[in-house]
């Protein structure tokens, strides 16, 4: 596997609660161990990126975080045309 950013995990991880997400499916959809996991929580719901919802114990991506996704694809897209997007 290749080294990501901190900004790749990131992303990754936004992309994986858009819809609501356990820590659980965080933690092995994103590649993580549980210590990276637990910072990068942390640091996702300090920047507003990430709320956790403690009716349904789940993690979801905010507006906020959407729209940081959303200048990640297009800077992503501006680099890279060819391969943002597509699943590898």
């Amino acid at each position: 596997m290749k080294y990501r950013s901190r900004t790749d995990i990131a992303a990754a991880m936004l992309e994986i609660a858009l819809d609501g997400a356990i820590k659980t499916k965080i933690m092995y959809k994103a590649f993580l161990s549980f210590p990276q996991l637990k910072e990068y929580l942390t640091v996702l719901e300090e920047k507003g990126l990430l709320d956790f919802i403690s009716t349904d114990h789940e993690y979801r991506t905010t507006d906020k975080g959407r729209n940081f996704l959303k200048m990640y694809k297009d800077v992503g897209q501006m680099i890279f045309p060819s391969s943002v997007g597509k699943k590898k």
